[in-house]
């Protein structure tokens, strides 16, 4: 019978939450440049999902942040494990600061003709946007060079999340199988 499974603990929420802020960040600067095409009041929408975009997934970046400290805690470390790790941390810390300001400045860039209290025109909807997506490519740079440490730290190391154990299983062979497997064999 079907069930459903085990709550993720903290630590291993990381790589089920990482997608989405990539996603998210990478979407926004498409659906800008989608705004900037057509005249002022017809790209707005796009402009506004853009920026929805960009909330959530900076909001989802943080998030993923938190819950990769709790995982890097509890990873096992060692050699080159370590430099890669700290790199990945260092450039998350970087990315966050990053799409914060890209997230206030294009929080500008959409509310400055309403603030001013004038209508849109080709400065506010087409050149401001197209420049912001110039700033915003530093901010893309950060976001890949970090998903690729991360990439690294699972794929060419092994680092993974500790899952919790199912129903029936004992804590030893669900987080450490090779420690387990070694203390069989003594």
């Amino acid at each position: 019978m079907p069930q459903f499974p085990p709550i993720p603990t903290w630590y291993s929420l990381h790589p089920m939450i990482i997608h989405f802020p990539i996603v998210l960040l990478l979407l926004s600067p498409a659906l800008i440049l989608v705004s900037a095409i057509p005249s002022p009041p017809r790209g707005r929408p796009y402009m506004l999902i853009a920026l929805v975009f960009l909330l959530l997934g900076t909001g989802t970046l943080l998030l993923a942040a938190a819950t990769g400290e709790a995982a890097a805690r509890m990873a096992e470390r060692g050699g080159d494990v370590d430099a890669v790790l700290q790199a990945h941390q260092n450039l998350a810390r970087e990315t966050e600061i990053v799409f914060s300001v890209l997230c206030a400045i294009l929080l500008g860039i959409v509310a400055s003709p309403r603030f001013l209290r004038r209508e849109e025109n080709r400065l506010t909807a087409t050149f401001m946007p197209l420049a912001f997506l110039v700033l915003y490519s530093a901010g893309v740079l950060y976001l890949v060079n970090t998903a690729h440490a991360g990439a690294r730290l699972v794929h060419e190391f092994g680092v993974h999340a500790i899952i919790p154990p199912e129903n029936g299983q004992s804590s030893a062979s669900s987080v450490a199988p090779d420690s387990a497997e070694t203390d069989l064999r003594k």
